[in-house]
C-alpha cells in the first residue's frame, strides 16, 4: 500500500466521474493509455479490481464505489492544505476556481473578472459554467473554490452568501410593444417558453406564473435563453428572463421587453462556498467584488431605461 499516489487518486477520480477512459484523460491532460496504466497499477496495488468494463462504458464496483468516498476526502483534505497556504499570504494570489450557473455568466463574468483581474492581478482565475446541482457537488468534492447561484440552496455544509436581487421581465415579439403585460393568470394560457429542466431560472419562472397550479397550457423548452429570446423573436411564445440578460440577449432580436406588475418575479443571486474552506476571508473579499460589479451592471440597465 505504500505505493499508492496522488497522482493515481486524481486519475481514478477522474475515471471515476466521466466514466470513460478517453474523457477521464483529456481532463487529466494526459494520453488515454497513460492514464490506464495507472488505473491498472492502482488496482493491482490494491489486489482487487476498481471497475467494471464491458464495451464503450465502464463502471465502479461495489470495492470502487467505497474507494471513491474515500479518494475523494483526501483529495479535498490535499487542495484544502494548499488552500491553507494561500489564505495565510496577505494578498490574493493563485487559482481561483469560480463556478458560475448559465443564466448568470454571460452576462456578469465579463466584468467580475475585469474587476477581479484589476483588483488581484496575482490571482489565476478558472471560470466553470455548468448547472446549480453540478456546482454544488463540485464544491463539495474540492474541485470548485466557489460558486455563483441563485439562492437558496440550503445546503449546511456551504456558506451561503445574498449579494443582490434582480427582477425577471417579460419578452414579446416586437408587435406586442404597448400591450398591456399579463399577470400570471394570463401567462398560464400563453405559450410560454422556458429553459429546459435543470435549470433553476426555469423552477423560478414557474413558481411564478404557476404557484400551485397546472402547468401553463403550452410549454416549450430551449437550452439557452438566447435561444428562449430567438424563438420569441420568430413569433413562437413570450418568455421570461432576468434583468441582467436584456441588454446582450435583445440587441439582435425583433421583441420587446417589459416589466411585470407587482409583485414582480425576481431571484436573489450570491455566493456559496464550503464552510471547511481556509479562504473563507479571502472568499468574502471576492463576494464584495461580485456585488460591486452587478451594481455597475445594474446602473447601466437603468440607464438603457430611461427615456431617450
Amino acid at each position: 500500500m505504500n505505493n499508492l499516489t496522488l497522482r493515481q487518486f486524481r486519475y481514478f477520480d477522474a475515471l471515476a466521474r466521466h466514466g470513460h477512459f478517453g474523457r477521464a484523460a483529456d481532463a487529466c491532460a494526459i494520453s488515454q493509455p497513460a492514464l490506464s496504466m495507472q488505473i491498472k497499477e492502482l488496482e493491482e496495488t490494491l489486489a482487487t479490481e476498481l471497475f467494471e468494463r464491458g464495451g464503450r462504458q465502464i463502471r465502479l464496483t461495489s470495492f470502487g464505489e467505497e474507494f471513491a468516498v474515500r479518494v475523494r476526502d483526501i483529495l479535498r483534505s490535499v487542495n484544502e492544505l494548499g488552500d491553507l497556504a494561500r489564505a495565510s499570504r496577505d494578498r490574493l494570489v493563485g487559482r481561483l476556481r469560480i463556478g458560475v450557473i448559465p443564466t448568470v455568466a454571460p452576462y456578469l463574468l465579463p466584468t467580475i473578472i475585469g474587476n477581479l483581474t484589476r483588483l488581484h492581478g496575482g490571482l489565476d482565475i478558472h471560470v466553470r459554467e455548468t448547472l446549480t446541482a453540478k456546482l454544488i457537488q463540485e464544491l463539495g468534492d474540492g474541485r470548485l473554490d466557489t460558486a455563483i447561484v441563485a439562492l437558496p440552496v440550503s445546503e449546511p455544509s456551504l456558506t451561503e452568501v445574498a449579494l443582490f436581487a434582480e427582477n425577471f421581465v417579460l419578452v414579446r415579439p416586437s408587435e406586442d410593444e404597448g400591450k398591456p403585460v399579463p399577470d400570471r393568470e394570463a401567462l398560464r394560457e400563453m405559450r410560454l417558453l422556458l429553459l429546459e429542466e435543470g435549470h433553476c431560472f426555469r423552477d423560478q419562472a414557474l413558481s411564478f406564473c404557476n404557484p400551485g397550479a397546472a402547468l401553463p397550457r403550452e410549454l416549450l423548452d430551449g437550452s439557452s435563453l438566447s435561444t428562449l429570446v430567438q424563438m420569441v423573436s420568430a413569433g413562437i411564445g413570450v418568455t421570461l428572463i432576468p434583468e441582467m440578460a436584456v441588454a446582450v440577449e435583445t440587441r439582435s432580436a425583433s421583441v420587446c421587453v417589459a416589466p411585470f406588475r407587482r409583485p414582480q418575479p425576481s431571484r436573489t443571486i450570491g455566493m456559496i462556498w464550503r464552510k471547511s474552506s481556509p479562504l473563507a476571508g479571502q472568499l468574502t473579499q471576492i463576494s464584495e467584488v461580485v456585488r460591486q460589479s452587478a451594481g455597475a451592471l445594474r446602473k447601466q440597465h437603468d440607464r438603457m431605461q430611461e427615456p431617450a
